[in-house]
Protein backbone atom coordinates (compact mmCIF):
# COMPACT_ATOMS: atom_id res chain seq x y z
CA UNK A 1 0.00 0.00 0.00
CA UNK A 2 1.32 3.40 -0.64
CA UNK A 3 1.68 6.08 1.91
CA UNK A 4 -0.64 9.00 1.46
CA UNK A 5 0.58 12.90 2.22
CA UNK A 6 -1.19 15.49 2.03
CA UNK A 7 0.25 18.89 2.07
CA UNK A 8 -2.40 21.86 3.50
CA UNK A 9 -0.37 25.21 2.68
CA UNK A 10 -2.21 29.15 3.12
CA UNK A 11 -0.56 31.07 0.30
CA UNK A 12 0.14 34.78 1.43
CA UNK A 13 -0.83 33.95 4.80
CA UNK A 14 -0.12 37.17 6.96
CA UNK A 15 -2.28 38.81 4.13
CA UNK A 16 -5.18 36.50 4.41
CA UNK A 17 -4.87 36.37 7.86
CA UNK A 18 -4.87 40.61 7.87
CA UNK A 19 -7.91 40.59 5.74
CA UNK A 20 -9.81 38.13 8.05
CA UNK A 21 -8.92 40.58 10.89
CA UNK A 22 -10.33 43.52 8.87
CA UNK A 23 -12.62 43.40 5.64
CA UNK A 24 -11.35 47.08 5.10
CA UNK A 25 -8.64 45.87 3.85
CA UNK A 26 -9.72 42.96 1.58
CA UNK A 27 -9.68 45.37 -1.59
CA UNK A 28 -6.99 47.53 -0.59
CA UNK A 29 -3.32 47.70 -1.58
CA UNK A 30 -1.37 46.41 1.67
CA UNK A 31 2.38 44.96 2.32
CA UNK A 32 3.51 43.33 5.73
CA UNK A 33 6.54 45.06 6.86
CA UNK A 34 9.38 43.63 9.79
CA UNK A 35 9.09 47.34 11.39
CA UNK A 36 8.21 50.79 10.68
CA UNK A 37 11.71 51.96 10.81
CA UNK A 38 13.28 52.92 7.75
CA UNK A 39 15.86 50.21 7.14
CA UNK A 40 12.86 48.01 8.07
CA UNK A 41 11.87 45.22 5.50
CA UNK A 42 8.87 44.39 2.82
CA UNK A 43 7.59 40.60 4.15
CA UNK A 44 4.88 40.21 1.99
CA UNK A 45 2.83 41.85 -0.85
CA UNK A 46 -0.57 42.06 -2.07
CA UNK A 47 -1.63 41.87 -5.26
CA UNK A 48 -2.96 45.52 -5.72
CA UNK A 49 -0.05 46.55 -3.84
CA UNK A 50 2.47 44.96 -6.74
CA UNK A 51 0.79 46.68 -9.15
CA UNK A 52 2.24 50.09 -7.03
CA UNK A 53 5.55 48.73 -7.75
CA UNK A 54 6.21 46.98 -4.07
CA UNK A 55 8.09 44.13 -3.98
CA UNK A 56 8.95 41.37 -1.36
CA UNK A 57 12.08 42.03 0.57
CA UNK A 58 12.35 46.54 -0.53
CA UNK A 59 13.14 49.03 2.08
CA UNK A 60 10.43 50.25 3.93
CA UNK A 61 11.45 53.78 2.88
CA UNK A 62 11.66 52.89 -0.74
CA UNK A 63 8.35 51.06 -0.24
CA UNK A 64 6.93 54.69 0.85
CA UNK A 65 8.65 56.83 -1.76
CA UNK A 66 7.55 54.46 -4.24
CA UNK A 67 3.42 54.08 -3.13
CA UNK A 68 1.42 56.75 -1.21
CA UNK A 69 -1.62 54.48 -1.30
CA UNK A 70 -0.48 51.14 0.04
CA UNK A 71 -1.32 50.78 3.52
CA UNK A 72 1.96 49.06 5.34
CA UNK A 73 1.34 46.89 8.47
CA UNK A 74 3.77 45.79 11.03
CA UNK A 75 4.58 41.83 11.64
CA UNK A 76 1.95 41.12 13.56
CA UNK A 77 3.42 37.56 15.35
CA UNK A 78 0.87 37.05 17.80
CA UNK A 79 -1.75 36.90 15.78
CA UNK A 80 -0.05 34.57 13.34
CA UNK A 81 0.42 32.11 16.13
CA UNK A 82 -3.11 32.18 17.38
CA UNK A 83 -4.27 31.50 13.48
CA UNK A 84 -1.81 28.64 12.86
CA UNK A 85 -2.59 26.81 16.07
CA UNK A 86 -6.42 27.17 15.54
CA UNK A 87 -5.59 25.52 11.95
CA UNK A 88 -3.45 23.35 13.76
CA UNK A 89 -6.07 21.84 15.72
CA UNK A 90 -8.83 21.77 13.05
CA UNK A 91 -6.63 19.70 10.80
CA UNK A 92 -6.07 17.42 13.53
CA UNK A 93 -9.72 16.26 13.15
CA UNK A 94 -8.98 14.09 10.14
CA UNK A 95 -5.02 12.14 11.68
CA UNK A 96 -3.49 12.30 14.84
CA UNK A 97 -0.29 12.42 12.52
CA UNK A 98 0.06 16.03 11.70
CA UNK A 99 3.18 18.19 11.20
CA UNK A 100 3.45 22.01 10.83
CA UNK A 101 6.51 23.13 8.87
CA UNK A 102 5.73 27.02 9.53
CA UNK A 103 3.20 29.58 9.05
CA UNK A 104 -0.11 28.05 7.30
CA UNK A 105 1.97 25.04 6.28
CA UNK A 106 0.79 21.24 7.61
CA UNK A 107 1.79 17.93 6.45
CA UNK A 108 -0.73 15.16 7.02
CA UNK A 109 -0.06 11.71 7.12
CA UNK A 110 -3.66 10.38 5.42
CA UNK A 111 -1.92 6.92 5.02
CA UNK A 112 -4.79 3.87 5.27
CA UNK A 113 -7.57 6.60 5.84
CA UNK A 114 -9.51 5.53 2.71
CA UNK A 115 -10.96 3.25 4.82
CA UNK A 116 -12.47 5.43 6.59
CA UNK A 117 -13.16 8.48 4.38
CA UNK A 118 -15.03 7.94 0.77
CA UNK A 119 -11.75 9.31 -1.23
CA UNK A 120 -8.60 11.20 -0.57
CA UNK A 121 -10.08 14.04 -3.00
CA UNK A 122 -13.13 14.12 -1.03
CA UNK A 123 -10.90 14.34 2.30
CA UNK A 124 -8.93 17.16 1.35
CA UNK A 125 -12.23 18.76 0.01
CA UNK A 126 -13.79 18.22 3.29
CA UNK A 127 -9.95 19.48 5.14
CA UNK A 128 -10.66 22.62 2.94
CA UNK A 129 -14.08 23.40 3.61
CA UNK A 130 -13.58 23.52 7.30
CA UNK A 131 -10.47 25.23 7.45
CA UNK A 132 -12.42 28.06 5.00
CA UNK A 133 -15.67 27.94 7.49
CA UNK A 134 -13.87 28.12 10.42
CA UNK A 135 -11.01 29.75 10.51
CA UNK A 136 -12.04 32.46 7.12
CA UNK A 137 -8.63 31.46 5.39
CA UNK A 138 -8.12 29.91 2.11
CA UNK A 139 -6.15 27.29 1.76
CA UNK A 140 -4.64 24.79 -0.73
CA UNK A 141 -4.05 21.09 -0.94
CA UNK A 142 -1.43 18.34 -2.85
CA UNK A 143 -1.90 15.17 -2.45
CA UNK A 144 1.10 12.76 -3.34
CA UNK A 145 2.59 9.30 -1.34
CA UNK A 146 5.52 11.58 -0.06
CA UNK A 147 5.50 15.23 1.82
CA UNK A 148 7.97 16.45 -0.95
CA UNK A 149 5.84 16.52 -4.06
CA UNK A 150 3.08 17.12 -2.39
CA UNK A 151 4.23 20.23 -0.88
CA UNK A 152 5.95 21.53 -4.67
CA UNK A 153 2.24 20.72 -5.81
CA UNK A 154 0.44 23.54 -3.00
CA UNK A 155 3.75 25.93 -4.30
CA UNK A 156 3.05 25.47 -8.32
CA UNK A 157 -0.93 24.69 -8.60
CA UNK A 158 -3.53 27.09 -8.34
CA UNK A 159 -5.97 23.84 -7.98
CA UNK A 160 -7.73 23.98 -4.85
CA UNK A 161 -6.91 20.02 -4.61
CA UNK A 162 -4.67 18.41 -6.65
CA UNK A 163 -3.55 15.02 -6.49
CA UNK A 164 -0.36 13.63 -7.74
CA UNK A 165 -0.88 9.84 -8.30
CA UNK A 166 1.84 7.27 -7.39
CA UNK A 167 4.24 6.61 -10.41
CA UNK A 168 3.23 10.19 -12.08
CA UNK A 169 6.15 12.20 -9.82
CA UNK A 170 8.68 12.59 -12.62
CA UNK A 171 5.99 13.91 -15.55
CA UNK A 172 4.82 15.92 -12.62
CA UNK A 173 7.94 17.88 -11.49
CA UNK A 174 9.32 18.02 -15.29
CA UNK A 175 8.29 21.13 -16.67
CA UNK A 176 8.18 22.98 -13.53
CA UNK A 177 11.09 25.67 -12.58
CA UNK A 178 14.41 24.06 -11.45
CA UNK A 179 14.57 25.99 -8.10
CA UNK A 180 11.39 23.83 -6.92
CA UNK A 181 13.85 21.36 -6.22
CA UNK A 182 15.22 21.61 -2.85
CA UNK A 183 18.88 20.45 -3.55
CA UNK A 184 19.26 23.27 -6.23
CA UNK A 185 19.29 25.84 -3.68
CA UNK A 186 22.66 24.41 -2.16
CA UNK A 187 25.75 26.86 -3.50
CA UNK A 188 27.82 24.70 -5.26
CA UNK A 189 24.93 23.35 -7.04
CA UNK A 190 23.16 26.46 -8.05
CA UNK A 191 26.08 28.09 -9.90
CA UNK A 192 26.22 24.79 -12.17
CA UNK A 193 22.36 24.71 -12.76
CA UNK A 194 22.70 28.35 -13.88
CA UNK A 195 26.32 27.69 -15.59
CA UNK A 196 24.35 24.88 -17.27
CA UNK A 197 21.58 26.65 -18.33
CA UNK A 198 19.07 24.00 -16.73
CA UNK A 199 16.06 26.49 -16.20
CA UNK A 200 13.57 23.01 -16.11
CA UNK A 201 13.51 19.97 -13.61
CA UNK A 202 13.25 17.84 -16.84
CA UNK A 203 17.20 19.33 -17.81
CA UNK A 204 18.45 17.86 -14.63
CA UNK A 205 16.56 14.85 -14.82
CA UNK A 206 18.40 13.97 -18.11
CA UNK A 207 21.46 14.84 -16.72
CA UNK A 208 20.60 12.13 -13.98
CA UNK A 209 20.25 9.43 -16.54
CA UNK A 210 23.95 8.88 -16.10
CA UNK A 211 25.19 8.41 -12.28
CA UNK A 212 28.77 8.85 -13.49
CA UNK A 213 27.98 12.15 -15.13
CA UNK A 214 25.77 13.49 -12.19
CA UNK A 215 28.80 12.52 -9.75
CA UNK A 216 31.40 13.99 -11.61
CA UNK A 217 28.86 17.64 -11.85
CA UNK A 218 27.20 17.67 -8.63
CA UNK A 219 29.31 15.49 -6.49
CA UNK A 220 28.11 14.62 -2.65
CA UNK A 221 24.63 16.69 -3.91
CA UNK A 222 24.41 13.91 -7.09
CA UNK A 223 22.35 11.36 -4.85
CA UNK A 224 19.88 13.70 -3.04
CA UNK A 225 19.64 15.40 -6.46
CA UNK A 226 19.09 12.75 -8.83
CA UNK A 227 15.87 11.36 -5.84
CA UNK A 228 14.48 14.75 -5.77
CA UNK A 229 13.89 15.09 -9.50
CA UNK A 230 12.47 11.69 -9.58
CA UNK A 231 9.93 12.95 -6.71
CA UNK A 232 11.20 10.45 -3.97
CA UNK A 233 11.55 11.25 -0.71
CA UNK A 234 11.42 9.11 2.76
CA UNK A 235 11.16 11.36 4.81
CA UNK A 236 7.65 11.01 7.39
CA UNK A 237 5.71 12.90 8.87
CA UNK A 238 6.92 13.83 12.52
CA UNK A 239 4.45 15.42 14.45
CA UNK A 240 5.89 17.96 17.37
CA UNK A 241 7.19 16.33 20.21
CA UNK A 242 7.59 18.10 23.33
CA UNK A 243 11.21 18.13 24.34
CA UNK A 244 13.44 19.46 26.80
CA UNK A 245 14.83 22.75 25.59
CA UNK A 246 16.66 26.11 26.37
CA UNK A 247 15.82 29.09 23.93
CA UNK A 248 17.15 32.26 24.12
CA UNK A 249 16.22 34.84 21.36
CA UNK A 250 16.95 38.68 20.78
CA UNK A 251 15.23 40.47 18.61
CA UNK A 252 17.34 43.91 17.69
CA UNK A 253 16.38 47.09 18.15
CA UNK A 254 17.43 47.86 14.79
CA UNK A 255 17.97 45.73 11.96
CA UNK A 256 21.54 45.46 11.49
CA UNK A 257 25.22 43.67 10.37
CA UNK A 258 27.50 45.96 12.54
CA UNK A 259 29.68 43.17 13.56
CA UNK A 260 30.39 44.46 17.04
CA UNK A 261 26.99 44.98 17.74
CA UNK A 262 26.26 41.59 16.56
CA UNK A 263 29.11 39.97 18.99
CA UNK A 264 27.82 42.11 21.95
CA UNK A 265 24.48 40.40 21.37
CA UNK A 266 25.60 36.64 20.83
CA UNK A 267 27.98 36.94 23.95
CA UNK A 268 24.85 38.26 25.93
CA UNK A 269 22.84 34.82 24.74
CA UNK A 270 25.65 32.49 25.20
CA UNK A 271 26.55 34.21 28.93
CA UNK A 272 22.42 33.80 29.73
CA UNK A 273 22.58 29.56 28.57
CA UNK A 274 26.10 28.99 29.76
CA UNK A 275 24.38 30.23 33.26
CA UNK A 276 21.87 28.12 33.06
CA UNK A 277 23.73 25.47 32.71
CA UNK A 278 25.68 25.86 35.14
CA UNK A 279 22.22 25.97 37.31
CA UNK A 280 21.76 22.66 36.08
CA UNK A 281 25.19 20.79 36.28
CA UNK A 282 24.88 20.03 32.48
CA UNK A 283 25.98 20.81 28.83
CA UNK A 284 24.37 20.67 25.34
CA UNK A 285 25.38 17.74 22.97
CA UNK A 286 22.94 20.04 20.32
CA UNK A 287 23.21 24.21 20.13
CA UNK A 288 21.50 25.55 17.10
CA UNK A 289 21.94 29.23 15.83
CA UNK A 290 19.51 30.39 14.23
CA UNK A 291 19.71 34.01 12.47
CA UNK A 292 16.79 35.44 10.30
CA UNK A 293 17.18 38.38 8.39
CA UNK A 294 15.31 41.59 7.50
CA UNK A 295 14.04 40.16 4.37
CA UNK A 296 12.40 37.32 5.98
CA UNK A 297 15.31 34.50 5.25
CA UNK A 298 16.49 32.38 7.61
CA UNK A 299 19.68 30.23 8.37
CA UNK A 300 20.92 27.83 10.86
CA UNK A 301 23.58 25.43 12.21
CA UNK A 302 24.36 23.11 14.94
CA UNK A 303 27.29 22.43 17.35
CA UNK A 304 27.92 21.41 20.71
CA UNK A 305 28.26 22.48 24.10
CA UNK A 306 31.50 20.63 25.72
CA UNK A 307 31.61 22.88 28.62
CA UNK A 308 29.22 25.10 29.67
CA UNK A 309 31.68 28.09 31.36
CA UNK A 310 31.55 31.08 29.98
CA UNK A 311 34.67 31.67 27.06
CA UNK A 312 34.07 28.47 26.25
CA UNK A 313 30.21 28.65 25.59
CA UNK A 314 31.09 32.36 23.46
CA UNK A 315 33.85 30.77 21.52
CA UNK A 316 31.27 27.93 20.00
CA UNK A 317 28.39 30.42 20.18
CA UNK A 318 30.35 32.83 18.31
CA UNK A 319 31.92 30.41 15.32
CA UNK A 320 28.56 28.90 14.93
CA UNK A 321 27.09 32.75 14.62
CA UNK A 322 29.78 33.28 11.98
CA UNK A 323 28.92 29.56 10.11
CA UNK A 324 25.18 30.53 9.67
CA UNK A 325 25.87 34.57 8.91
CA UNK A 326 26.42 34.09 5.19
CA UNK A 327 24.66 36.91 3.79
CA UNK A 328 25.45 40.77 3.59
CA UNK A 329 22.06 41.53 4.51
CA UNK A 330 20.98 42.65 8.31
CA UNK A 331 19.88 40.78 11.05
CA UNK A 332 16.68 41.14 12.51
CA UNK A 333 16.45 38.41 14.85
CA UNK A 334 19.33 36.03 16.84
CA UNK A 335 18.31 32.82 18.13
CA UNK A 336 19.92 30.36 20.62
CA UNK A 337 18.56 26.82 21.00
CA UNK A 338 20.00 24.21 23.37
CA UNK A 339 19.02 20.87 23.69
CA UNK A 340 20.18 16.83 24.19
CA UNK A 341 21.39 17.68 27.67
CA UNK A 342 23.86 15.60 29.62
CA UNK A 343 24.86 15.65 33.17
CA UNK A 344 28.46 16.82 34.27
CA UNK A 345 29.94 16.48 37.70
CA UNK A 346 32.83 19.32 38.05
CA UNK A 347 35.77 17.51 39.29
CA UNK A 348 37.96 19.07 42.25
CA UNK A 349 41.34 19.95 41.38
CA UNK A 350 44.45 18.97 43.51
CA UNK A 351 45.86 22.43 42.84
CA UNK A 352 44.06 25.55 41.64
CA UNK A 353 43.76 26.18 38.00
CA UNK A 354 40.97 28.69 37.73
CA UNK A 355 41.54 31.56 35.58
CA UNK A 356 40.98 35.13 35.88
CA UNK A 357 37.59 34.50 33.53
CA UNK A 358 36.44 31.61 35.37
CA UNK A 359 36.71 33.24 39.03
CA UNK A 360 34.71 36.30 37.46
CA UNK A 361 32.07 34.12 36.50
CA UNK A 362 31.75 32.69 39.83
CA UNK A 363 31.10 35.50 41.30
CA UNK A 364 28.59 36.56 38.74
CA UNK A 365 26.77 33.35 39.38
CA UNK A 366 26.87 34.33 42.82
CA UNK A 367 25.43 37.86 42.29
CA UNK A 368 22.59 36.42 39.52
CA UNK A 369 21.52 34.02 42.68
CA UNK A 370 21.46 36.50 44.70
CA UNK A 371 19.64 39.03 42.97
CA UNK A 372 17.33 37.05 41.32
CA UNK A 373 18.26 37.89 37.68
CA UNK A 374 19.85 37.12 34.54
CA UNK A 375 20.75 40.40 33.23
CA UNK A 376 24.24 40.77 34.06
CA UNK A 377 26.93 40.30 31.85
CA UNK A 378 30.52 40.43 31.71
CA UNK A 379 32.65 43.49 30.47
CA UNK A 380 35.72 42.35 28.82
CA UNK A 381 37.33 43.28 24.85
CA UNK A 382 35.45 42.29 21.82
CA UNK A 383 38.79 42.50 19.69
CA UNK A 384 39.94 38.96 19.90
CA UNK A 385 36.88 37.32 19.50
CA UNK A 386 35.94 39.48 16.53
CA UNK A 387 38.82 38.29 14.47
CA UNK A 388 38.49 34.53 15.28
Amino acid sequence: MHSTVFHLRLRDFELQAERRLDASLRTRPIAIISSHHHNGTVVSVSKEAEDEGLRQGMKVSLARRMSHGAQLLPYNQSLYGRLNQYIYSTVKRFTPIVEPSGYGKFYMDMTGMERIYKSHEQTGSNISKLVQDHVGLNPVLGISQNKLVSRISTSVVPDRIHRIMAGNETQFLSPLDAPVIPTVHEPTVWKLVKFLILNQVKQIQSLMNSTIDARRLFGRYALPLSREVRGEDLSVVRPPVMKDHMVEQTVLTEDTNDTTILWSEVKRLSEQVAFKLRQRSQISKKVRVEIHYTDGFKYEVFGKFFKNNDPTTLTETWRLFQKANTRRNRIRSILLDLSDFVQVAKQMELFEKDTEQDRISSAMDILRKKYQTHQLYSQNTTKGYIQK
